[in-house]
């Protein structure tokens, strides 16, 4: 399970969606999610499924490895997907003891499925094709007009993309901890949850001990590079320029949402 996690990963290409200025993928990825949320009809969500598809073909990273990356968040789907069946207000098609299945949580619950797997496709897609250097730069130059009224910008695009960039290491310190246990006899599968809960104890405090480890060696290497933050003159090594293609961008994604709206007064298959 921990070796499906793939939040926070990077994998390098020459693609379209690769080449795009990281402010414009940033906003590109905070537009969609609102995209997301504004559609309502199934015209509408075969649209997004749709553009959703061609957008990860684009990246030319296989499918699997964004359907790799929804395998931890199927307890979330199924229990979404569960409320809404049940806890729907509408036209009863079955009802047994306290269950009542209406065609309104079926329609909620197939929506919000939708909703959530295009949704981590989307923030997967941002983090699959920018590299953490490249998207501290692209969140401090998009964030740069609030350090005129003293936000420390820099440091706070820092320190989300450490944390960002650690995750995939710190997944993998967990699941050699988790083996190095189970090869002395743990048992982390078997048991009700309490018994799973309390089994998980030998493997925190190594992993919380590895990780204030890696902040140490970390700050100590930022230290010895003379790294003060984002002082008076600071320099960046590289300078980013909007290209047709991150206007094209904009002028597409902009184009979707309009369309989303209309389509929001279409009715599909009965929906």
């Amino acid at each position: 399970m921990i070796k499906d996690i793939t939040i926070g990963q990077y994998f390098p290409g020459d693609s379209v969606i690769h080449r795009l200025d990281p402010r414009v993928k940033i906003v590109l990825a905070i537009l969609y999610i609102a995209f997301l949320f504004i559609i309502q009809t199934a015209a509408a969500y075969l649209f997004a499924l749709a553009v959703t598809f061609i957008l990860v073909r684009l990246t030319k990273i296989p499918l699997k490895m964004y359907l790799r990356g929804l395998k931890p968040l199927l307890f979330i789907l199924i229990f979404t997907a569960f409320l809404n069946v049940f806890y729907s207000t509408g036209e009863p098609l079955v009802k047994f003891w306290i269950f009542t299945v209406t065609s309104e949580g079926i329609k909620n619950a197939i929506f919000m499925m939708l909703r959530i797997f295009m949704l981590v496709i989307a923030t997967s897609m941002l983090t699959y094709t920018t590299s953490p250097i490249v998207l501290t730069g692209g969140l401090e130059r998009l964030l740069s007009p609030l350090a005129k009224i003293k936000i420390p910008v820099h440091e706070f695009s820092m320190m989300m993309t450490i944390a960002l960039r650690f995750i995939p290491t710190i997944l993998e310190e967990t699941d050699k901890i988790m083996n190095a246990q189970k090869a002395r006899g743990a048992d982390f599968e078997t048991g009700g949850l309490i018994k799973r809960a309390k089994a998980l104890a030998p493997i925190l405090i190594p992993l919380f001990i590895s990780a204030f480890r890696r902040a140490d060696d970390l700050a100590t290497a930022m230290e010895c590079r003379c790294y003060t933050g984002s002082g008076e003159g600071r320099t960046h090594y590289v300078s980013y320029s909007m290209s047709s293609a991150d206007y094209v961008s904009l002028l597409v994604l902009a184009a979707m949402i309009a369309a989303a709206v209309f389509l929001n007064f279409v009715t599909v298959m009965g929906f």
